[in-house]
């Protein structure tokens, strides 16, 4: 599980963890990691999870987590990635392209190359039948903020899930992307949304809440398990009807 240290990727990895699966928790952030493993071992008596400090948008970082699972000597039957971060943005009014490539090229890394790597790196340990779940936004439909970088880098994991999912069928392998709306409590908002703006997110959703991490994590862990075996190449949009599904 990428992306495990807050947010939808911690509450992720404690749905699996209350499977009694073993999940290795993924992240940048030594001592976020580390808080994210506690509080999910303290919440889940017998959580089986193992932090690992990694930047996934560095290709080495691929060989090191492939150590890393084949040491635990397990079947990897689930990849989850989640990791990704909105850039700042890169505005250029006075004709400099510059910021805006900045941007663009760290959506990219921080949103699909994080992706890229942690795939490519452990497929050769999957076991047919098993699913990787990557994630998207809402973004990639209705577009961002800044020159677009974020919702760009969003889309483009679509086509590799479809990609994945047409490579990988033959091993019984699921490849299938979420796409939430407005995710209460993760870092992405975090407590800096300006009330007003929080109200319009939820007044924009058919179900008038915000989501919440665990409700993306539900999503997650059945596109993992027996039941969704058959899913495979869809984008799941996970709004609460703020943006209807096509």
């Amino acid at each position: 599980m990428t992306g495990a240290s807050a947010g939808i990727g911690k509450a992720t990895a404690k749905r699996f963890a209350e499977n009694d699966d073993k999940v290795i928790l993924i992240a940048r952030q030594e001592k976020r990691l580390a808080q994210a493993a506690r509080e999910i071992e303290s919440s889940v008596p017998g959580a089986d999870v193992e932090p690992l400090v990694l930047d996934m948008s560095d290709a080495e970082s691929a060989g090191i987590l492939r150590d890393r699972a084949g040491a635990a000597e397990l079947p990897l039957g689930g990849l989850l990635c989640c990791a990704g971060a909105v850039p700042a943005p890169g505005d250029n009014d006075d004709g400099d392209v510059g910021p805006a490539l900045t941007e663009w090229q760290e959506a990219y890394r921080s949103n699909v190359m994080t992706s890229v790597v942690a795939v490519e790196g452990l497929l050769p340990l999957m076991t047919d039948g098993g699913s990787i779940v990557l994630y998207s936004s809402i973004a990639a439909y209705r577009g961002s903020g800044g020159t677009g970088g974020y919702g760009a880098a969003k889309a483009a994991l679509h086509s590799y899930v479809h990609t994945l999912a047409t490579r990988l069928g033959p091993r019984g392998i699921s490849a299938n992307a979420i796409a939430p709306g407005y995710v209460a409590d993760t870092d992405l908002f975090g407590g800096s949304l300006p009330a007003a703006r929080e109200t319009m997110l939820v007044r924009q959703t058919a179900l008038g809440r915000a989501g919440a991490p665990a409700d993306v994590a539900e999503l997650g862990f059945y596109l993992c398990s027996k039941a969704g075996g058959y899913l495979t190449s869809q984008i799941l949009q996970l709004n609460g009807g703020s943006s209807h599904g096509v």
